[in-house]
């Protein structure tokens, strides 16, 4: 008969307090990503609604003089919505591998948990670096053009 090694057979052995910290933040996760869900859905929305009627505004467009249709500013809240998806796909994807770790002990979903929390943080990270870039880019741009 094989013996198996005690990595083989290694289950979930964590303290009961830190099994259920896990299990609130499973919780807690999954109604931030069901709600963040919705928000996307309502962004698309808005974007696609203000897209449509931004189109035929009354009054004219009052950026025509710069080459910019007011649609596109429905774009760019239809463009956010889709940036935003991955990161709660991510947190969601988290919720529901750690709940299954937590009710079926196994160490696979409990790395495919923190798999996840990883990459939504990782994602919001960069994002945020970028988004931080951009606003210094635009301060230089603007104190540059400030001078000229």
């Amino acid at each position: 008969m094989e013996e198996k090694s005690a990595f083989d057979t290694f289950e979930l052995n964590l303290p009961p307090a830190i099994l259920g910290f896990l299990k609130e933040t499973s919780t807690w996760t999954y109604i931030l990503s069901i709600i963040g869900f919705i928000g996307i859905g309502l962004m698309i929305l808005a974007g696609i609604i203000f897209s449509i009627t931004m189109g035929g505004m009354l009054g004219g467009n009052p950026y025509e003089s710069l080459g910019i249709d007011m649609s596109y500013f429905g774009m760019i809240y239809i463009l956010l919505g889709l940036i935003y998806f991955l990161p709660v796909m991510y947190l969601f994807n988290f919720s529901r591998k750690m709940k299954r770790a937590l009710s079926l002990n196994t160490n696979e979903d409990l790395t495919a948990a923190f798999s996840n929390l990883k990459s939504h943080y990782k994602f919001l990270g960069v994002f945020t670096i970028v988004i931080i870039s951009l606003y210094v880019l635009i301060v230089v741009i603007a104190m540059i053009s400030a001078t000229m």
